[in-house]
């Protein structure tokens, strides 16, 4: 049974959206501004968090902030605009993925199902040796942990499936579409943008020095790469 919590100022949205995820497996929660969600998540196992951006007394912005200093639950947030920038702005501050209002209800279940999978399959390929270590960078495959410099690493669903596509070919090359397509399996046109933001956000956690950084190189006008140590 997968908890899905869904959180907007708006009743009569979250109304549908219960209607929409209803299922044998999916126990719907709601709350109807940021603060609430926070002691819902708190307070519950959840799997899932759809998140509305503006709402009072603690925006979605904020509220996903703060729930990725000790959480990695998956989040998509609910937008009323379809520009870029919200889109970015979302994912800057941890969210794995959007959703743009009013809603497809086809693909808010499909997105929806699409985050609950990846985050119960997380290092679900079989290897012999589950650890991969690129540098001072190890990624256990089996306890979905990493660590940089024996420190551990608290990425989001989305920041540990790219660390953990690069570090399976260390000096490979990644386009930006082939990476949004390796961690998404959807259309990649025009999601250079996104997967640099992604990208942004990974050497933040893992690198020293993100201006300087020793492991996620950027390939100009190729892609990006990792490998062991040099700075860039």
């Amino acid at each position: 049974m997968y908890n899905v919590l869904i959180c907007d100022d708006e009743k009569d949205i979250v109304s549908a959206l219960r209607i929409y995820l209803t299922a044998p497996d999916i126990a719907i929660l709601e709350a109807y501004d940021g603060a609430e969600a926070l002691e819902v998540i708190a307070a519950n196992d959840i799997h899932l968090v759809l998140m509305d951006i503006m709402m009072p007394k603690l925006d979605g912005i904020s509220a996903v902030s703060k729930l990725r200093e000790s959480s990695n639950i998956p989040v998509i947030l609910l937008t009323a605009k379809s520009e870029d920038v919200d889109k970015i702005l979302g994912l800057n501050i941890g969210a794995d993925d959007y959703i743009t209002k009013p809603f497809n209800p086809m693909e808010v279940i499909a997105r929806v199902r699409s985050q609950l999978r990846r985050y119960t399959q997380l290092g679900g390929i079989v290897r012999s040796d589950t650890i991969l270590s690129v540098g001072a960078i190890e990624l256990d495959t089996d306890s979905r942990t990493v660590t940089a410099d024996g420190a551990a690493v608290n990425l989001t669903p989305t920041e540990y499936r790219i660390l953990k596509l690069l570090m399976e070919k260390p000096g490979k090359v990644f386009s930006g579409n082939e990476i949004y397509t390796a961690i998404r399996n959807e259309d990649a046109f025009g999601t250079e943008n996104i997967v640099a933001v992604h990208i942004r956000h990974l050497r933040e956690k893992i690198e020293i020095n993100p201006a300087e950084p020793r492991y996620i190189k950027v390939v100009w006008g190729q892609g990006y790469k990792i490998d062991g140590g040099e700075r860039q």
